[in-house]
């Protein structure tokens, strides 16, 4: 079974391995925990050019790879001194499938259009679950507050929109792209992707507010903020993702207590009676246009073209099962189909604009697979904790940590539903990608402590009722 993680350190008085959980401010916090560094990106004031995956870099991209080959070394270097590493065997299973599959990428440079470029983002990608493994290790002696956590991550979301909105006015170019039928949107280009860091504060804040995390109305302030920047990327995956993420927050929440439910149900009646108001005066067709974008039904039938994309990626992991190449096959071998009939430019291109089928199309159906199995063990496990709650009541950080698990849980549903329609979250050098692995690792990492802490909370109860027979036994002698 699972044991506790020992570095070496000849003034650790800790002999269960456990210490309670650590404040500490923003600043020391990165400085503690420096895997939270990647979801910055960093950020790259560029618009656009330079194809990494042609092979092709400047400044930027080293820049990128330089900040997580700095934090790989560190993680290597603290994972080369622990004394021992035993993780939970349910942590373990999904780091496992995890490494598992950047061997399958590593492997499909061999066939890739361009070799290179997929061996160097495959190792991109391992050295990615490197840092968050070690993260993992970590916290079994040192465990963050696992809230603080959220609220750091959001507080690294909210620094990218804000620079996204200061480059805005200077150098729009870098922020804002235009697409027919649509106009200009607000997508962030290489500072931060806005369909994904305004949802995650939205998310974040709003959880916050319905259970009373901190101030109510510093929650709304921050949840109204990644809401309208929701809104003003135009961005219908991400708007529907969201939606998603809520709606189950709020049905989470009216489990509760019939207090709970009552709102939930007063709110979900306001709503439709808003609706039905809003249909009957007219308005109906004007948000339905708004939403399509003011797209014809074929295009909306198709996904603005992804299905067809979707397709071919289909169909050709079924005459070729080993997949394209990691990164670089789709994009090199898709400029060739021209039977498409796409009204985009082919070239522009570069993934299948969908996360799962992106790892299909890299290294083919055994790392769709293993792809799949590691995301449902990651779900499992954060969910198999939440619902622990009587088993973990007694555990003095039982409640802040199921509520960081929880909200990282619904930050996951997210990212699982926005990669229905982006595949960054499967890219390295790609902002969605940190930060998608750092929720993972929160989710881990708070689940690896929980079990530490409940094992050593149960060998202490162990001793202290074997001791108290000891001494009855000895009482009746």
């Amino acid at each position: 079974m699972a044991q506790s993680v020992r570095w070496i350190d000849n003034n650790d008085s800790d002999t269960c391995g456990v210490r309670p959980p650590i404040r500490l401010s923003f600043i020391k916090f990165l400085k503690r925990y420096p895997i939270f560094y990647l979801a910055y990106g960093p950020p790259i004031f560029r618009s656009g050019g330079i194809d990494a995956t042609k092979g092709v870099i400047d400044a930027w991209t080293i820049l990128q790879v330089g900040l997580l080959f700095l934090i790989v070394i560190r993680a290597i270097r603290r994972l080369s001194v622990a004394e021992s590493i035993l993780i939970p065997k349910q942590i373990r299973s999904i780091l496992r499938n995890a490494f598992l599959l950047g061997a399958l990428f590593l492997v499909s440079a061999v066939y890739s259009p361009s070799r290179l470029v997929s061996a160097a983002y495959s190792i991109l990608y391992l050295f990615t679950w490197i840092c968050v493994a070690e993260f993992i290790v970590d916290i079994y002696r040192k465990p963050p507050n696992w809230l603080q956590s959220l609220f750091h991550l959001r507080m690294i979301t909210l620094q990218l929109f804000a620079v996204i909105l200061m480059v805005l006015p200077f150098k729009p170019g870098f922020v804002m792209g235009y697409q027919a039928g649509v106009g200009m949107r607000l997508g962030g280009g290489s500072i931060g992707f806005v369909p994904v860091i305004c949802p995650i504060i939205a998310i974040i804040s709003a959880y916050a507010f319905v259970y009373s995390l901190e101030s109510k109305g510093r929650s709304f302030a921050y949840f109204l903020i990644g809401l309208v920047g929701t809104l003003v990327t135009q961005s219908r995956g991400s708007e529907l993702a969201l939606l998603l993420s809520l709606a189950i927050l709020v049905l989470g929440r009216a489990k509760t207590s019939k207090r709970a439910a009552y709102k939930a149900i007063s709110w979900f009646m306001a709503l439709i009676l808003l609706s039905g108001v809003i249909l009957v005066s007219g308005g109906g067709g004007r948000i339905w246009n708004t939403f399509n974008r003011g797209q014809e039904a074929g295009s909306i039938e198709s996904a603005s073209g992804r299905t067809d994309i979707w397709k071919y990626v289909i169909q050709y992991c079924v005459a070729h099962p080993q997949g394209m190449g990691y990164v670089a096959g789709f994009r090199m071998l898709f400029r060739e189909y021209s039977a498409l009939g796409l009204q985009v430019v082919t070239a522009r291109i570069g993934n299948p604009h969908n996360s799962f089928l992106e790892v299909l199309a890299d290294a083919g159906w055994l790392a769709l697979a293993i792809y799949l199995i590691m995301i449902t063990e990651v779900v499992a496990v954060g969910w198999s904790f939440v619902k622990k709650q009587r088993h973990m009541a007694r555990m003095a950080t039982s409640s802040t940590t199921r509520h960081a698990v929880r909200c990282g849980l619904l930050l996951l549903v997210f990212c699982f539903g926005m990669g229905m329609s982006n595949a960054d979250f499967c890219v390295p050098l790609r902002g969605t990608f940190y930060l998608q692995n750092i929720i993972i690792a929160i989710i881990l990492g708070a689940c690896a402590n929980m079990i530490v802490a409940s094992r050593a909370q149960h060998n202490s109860s162990t001793k202290s009722c074997l001791s108290e027979m000891d001494n009855n036994f000895a009482a009746t002698l």
